[in-house]
């Protein structure tokens, strides 16, 4: 389910046409992060995971793989 988030992650940036260090300002994270998620090498807290929603405008549902 993580691979499905990142690809999930970097689609939707790269949807919304914004690089890794805009997305990790939008939600208050470091660049790093970002990177580290999209590569599947860890996951975002609940706090972060509502916010990467709200930004893209899609349910945590959607982003943790558990809805098409």
């Amino acid at each position: 389910m993580m691979n499905l988030f990142a690809e999930r992650l970097k689609v939707l940036r790269q949807e919304k046409g914004i690089g890794q260090i805009q997305l990790a300002k939008e939600i208050d994270v470091g660049k790093s992060i970002i990177s580290l998620w999209e590569l599947g090498r860890c996951e975002p807290t609940l706090s972060k995971l509502i916010a990467l929603s709200k930004f893209f405008d899609v349910s945590i549902d959607y982003l943790a793989g558990l809805e098409d």
